[in-house]
């Protein structure tokens, strides 16, 4: 295959993020990455890295709408001061009960997956807008759906489906997972030597944990959409089906149609609940932890409850697995927060999970169990572009052999 620029477009409620890469057989070289921040806001940001980490690009602009900031890195992109793209590959969450396969997009497939935005309602809307923008302004690059739920295809029947009436499971209402270019980047970075029996926690903003056997996803904790699992920034997790009722009855007394409630109930569910809705303080772990240097009870009970999450889920899927072999961190909090993954491993050495106290102290990517420890620990960035990037050349390769 000839050298070719692959840009990739991960997009989100308030952000654009774009990156680079050079691709040539199984060489992938990172040219440059860039987003644009603070949509809907007057505290907007265009910035552009090279793969150094040097500005290339660092502004300050006033991005009301996502097309306004897609615009943005479009003309950058056309400008000729950068590589053109050849392809585009964009990550999309959920492509619904109907799109499972990464594929080449066109104007149908946009439309079959915008009927399921309620499967990712924080993620679909915007992906969508953003690849039908893509195909109008980059008319002659062909563009690739890389979806979140590719990985999990492979869930056992008993993991997939959700205990509800008949009519709603041929609905498509099942579970999907989430985070899956993430964990198949972490499968990817151990080959050749991936483990048999494999947890990834992705631990950020958005936090879930995949049980992997022999490099296949056998169960997920996030469900039909990102709001189940473990307890998020803003996420509940899961929780009673009763306290949504419960909450869904509150909010219905207020409001004046079903759509409203529902819409409300989604905004508490997703945006006002896990770390921020307890702390009341913030949602970002690095906030909390200065909230409990100062005595802040709230904080300490917030990150109490998402690390406790997440050792019971690992606790379940060291028995789905039959043991485990490698428990790997990754994603923001995974890769640079000391203190969270000492309290994750507190209390699991039972279970054959030791952490040494000093390799654990660093950032970036490392093995920090103990000398005596059964189970290896490591801390693996993810390489989410990455993989789009792979994708994008396999399926271009599909497309030159179709045709």
């Amino acid at each position: 295959m000839a050298s070719m620029p692959v840009l990739v477009l991960n997009s989100g409620s308030s952000s654009i993020k774009f990156s680079i890469y050079e691709a040539s057989g199984d060489s992938r070289v990172h040219l440059l990455e860039g987003a644009v921040e603070g949509i809907g806001t007057d505290e907007g940001q265009f910035w552009i890295k090279n793969s150094s980490g040097d500005d290339l690009v660092k502004q300050k602009r006033v991005l009301r709408t996502p097309a306004e900031a897609f615009s943005l890195i479009a003309e950058a992109l056309q400008s000729g001061d950068y590589a053109k793209p050849a392809a585009i590959g964009h990550r999309v969450v959920s492509g619904g009960p109907t799109v499972l396969e990464n594929q080449r997009i066109t104007p149908e497939l946009i439309d079959e997956m915008e009927r399921y935005t309620d499967f990712a309602p924080l993620h679909t809307p915007i992906a969508v807008f953003i690849m039908r923008e893509s195909l109008r302004l980059f008319p002659d690059v062909p563009n690739f759906a890389c979806l979140d739920t590719w990985f999990h295809r492979t869930l056992p029947e008993v993991a997939r489906e959700l205990p509800i009436p008949r009519e709603y499971a041929q609905m498509g209402v099942r579970r999907y997972g989430a985070h899956g270019i993430s964990y198949e980047s972490i499968v990817y970075q151990l080959q050749p030597h991936v483990p048999e029996r494999l947890i990834v926690a992705h631990l950020g903003n958005g936090s879930s944990i995949c049980a992997i056997d022999n490099g296949a996803s056998i169960d997920t904790s996030m469900g039909l959409t990102p709001t189940g699992g473990i307890i998020s920034a803003t996420r509940t997790g899961d929780i009673d089906p009763g306290v949504l009722l419960f909450i869904l009855r509150k909010i219905a007394a207020t409001t004046s149609s079903a759509r409203e409630a529902a819409d409300k109930l989604e905004t508490v569910a997703s945006k006002e609940a896990g770390l921020l809705g307890v702390s009341g303080v913030s949602s970002d772990m690095r906030d909390l932890r200065t909230a409990i240097q100062n005595g802040n009870e709230q904080a300490r009970l917030a990150v109490d409850l998402f690390v406790h999450s997440i050792r019971k889920f690992i606790g379940a899927y060291i028995a789905e697995l039959g043991g485990i072999d490698m428990l790997v961190l990754t994603g923001g909090i995974g890769v640079n927060d000391t203190e969270t993954r000492a309290e994750i491993c507190t209390g699991l050495e039972p279970l054959g999970i030791v952490l040494d106290p000093e390799r654990n102290n660093v950032r970036d990517a490392a093995t920090i169990s103990a000398t005596d420890s059964r189970v290896e620990i490591r801390v693996i960035p993810p390489e989410e572009d990455l993989m789009i990037v792979n994708h994008v050349v396999r399926l271009l390769a599909s497309l030159s052999v179709l045709y």
